[in-house]
C-alpha cells in the first residue's frame, strides 16, 4: 500500500532546490514559441495549503522556502516571484507543486499530462486542474505511462520524474524508464530527482543511469547537512538529461547560495557537475 503524501514535505528544502531548476529549465524552453508538452510522472496534488494538517506535522517549509520568504533572493528571483503568486499577501500560506509552477508558466498551446497513482491526491489534482484544457490528470503507474507519450507532437518536451523511492523498486523503475524514453525521445529535456539518505544507493542508481549510454547528464545535488548513514535525507539531487546550455552556470550561483542560507548549522554544500558529456 502506497503511503506517502507530499503534502507532509511541502516546501522543503528538497522542493525549493527542485523547482528553482524546475523554474530555470521550463523559462529557457519557453523562450522559442513552439508549442511544449511537460510530463510530470509524480504529479502530487498540484499545489499545498501550508496551514493544513500535514504541512503542519513537521513544518518542513520552515527549513526550505520559509527561510527564504522575506529574502531579495536575487539569485533566485524567478523562482521566488512565482511562489509568491500563489500568496496574495504578504504572509506564505500556499505552495505551488511542480504541476502548479508548470500551469503557471506555460502557454495556451503547451500541454500538461500529470500521473497519480494516489486516489486522494489524484482527486485532489483533477479538482485544481478542473477547466484547464492544457492539463490531463492521469490516475495510473507514471512509470509505464509516460512512455507511450514519447515523443510528443510537438517534439519538444520535458519529463519530470521525482518518485517517492517508497519502494526499492523505484531505483530500477526510474533507470528502466528513462532509458526507454530516451530512446523513443532523444532530444527531450528529463530532470530526475532523488533524495540523498544513502549515498551507496544513491551512487548505485547513478552508475546504472550512466550505464544505459544515455549522453549528456549533468548532476545538481543541493545538501543541508553531511552525507549520512541512512537516518534521514541529507541532500537533495537532480539529474538533468539534455540540459539547457545556460543552467549550469545559473546553478553555479544559486546552488551555493541556498547552501549558505539552507544548511544546517553551517553545513550546507552544493554540487554542480556533468556525469556524461556529449
Amino acid at each position: 500500500m502506497l503511503s506517502y503524501r507530499h503534502g507532509f514535505h511541502a516546501g522543503n528544502f528538497a522542493d525549493v532546490h527542485k523547482h528553482c531548476v524546475l523554474v530555470e529549465v521550463l523559462d529557457y524552453l519557453k523562450r522559442k514559441a513552439k508549442p511544449l508538452s511537460y510530463i510530470d510522472t509524480h504529479a502530487g496534488g498540484g499545489s499545498y495549503d501550508l496551514a493544513s494538517d500535514f504541512a503542519q506535522k513537521k513544518r518542513e517549509f520552515d527549513d526550505g522556502i520559509g527561510r527564504l520568504w522575506a529574502d531579495e533572493g536575487r539569485p533566485l528571483a524567478r523562482y521566488l516571484t512565482c511562489v509568491r503568486t500563489f500568496n496574495a499577501d504578504a504572509e506564505l500560506t500556499q505552495y505551488p507543486g511542480s504541476p502548479a509552477l508548470a500551469r503557471m508558466l506555460l502557454g495556451a498551446e503547451d500541454r500538461l499530462i500529470l500521473f497519480e497513482r494516489h486516489r486522494n491526491e489524484a482527486l485532489s489534482l483533477r479538482g485544481w486542474a478542473e477547466g484547464d484544457r492544457r492539463v490531463t490528470v492521469r490516475e495510473e503507474d507514471g512509470f509505464s505511462g509516460c512512455i507511450g507519450l514519447l515523443p510528443p507532437p510537438s517534439r519538444r518536451g520535458l519529463l519530470l520524474m521525482d518518485p517517492a523511492y517508497e519502494l526499492k523498486s523505484d531505483d530500477d523503475d526510474v533507470v528502466r524508464t528513462l532509458a526507454a524514453c530516451h530512446r523513443r525521445f532523444g532530444t527531450g529535456v528529463y530532470l530526475l530527482w532523488y533524495p540523498v539518505v544513502d549515498r551507496s544507493r544513491t551512487e548505485a542508481m547513478l552508475a546504472a543511469l550512466v550505464a544505459t549510454g544515455i549522453r549528456r547528464i549533468d548532476r545538481y545535488e543541493l545538501g543541508v547537512a553531511p552525507d549520512g548513514e541512512g537516518f534521514g535525507m541529507t541532500a537533495s539531487g537532480l539529474l538533468v538529461i539534455n540540459p539547457p546550455f545556460t543552467l549550469r552556470s545559473t546553478m553555479e550561483q544559486v546552488l551555493p547560495w541556498l547552501a549558505q542560507r539552507l544548511g544546517r548549522e553551517g553545513q550546507g554544500w552544493s554540487r554542480c557537475e556533468t556525469l556524461v558529456s556529449e
